[in-house]
């Protein structure tokens, strides 16, 4: 198992966590960047990539759409 996939399962769990925790206190924004971060978890698990591999065309689509933003 290489470096990419383990960094990969620990990001989907802090994403799970994140998600979790939006839905407790009620704050949508909070569940939906968990879930951005469990998926950007499991490409990077999956397909080894690094981290800025897997942002660079999600920044992309920001400058495209402006309106539509993920908060970090």
């Amino acid at each position: 198992m290489n470096k990419d996939r383990i960094q990969g399962r620990w990001r989907q769990l802090k994403g799970r966590l994140r998600e979790h925790w939006g839905r407790l206190i009620g704050d949508d924004f909070e569940a939906i960047a968990g879930k951005r971060e469990q998926f950007l978890g499991r490409l990077q698990e999956r397909h080894g990539m690094l981290r800025d591999q897997l942002e660079k065309p999600q920044a992309e689509r920001q400058v495209r759409s402006p309106d539509f933003r993920f908060e970090d």
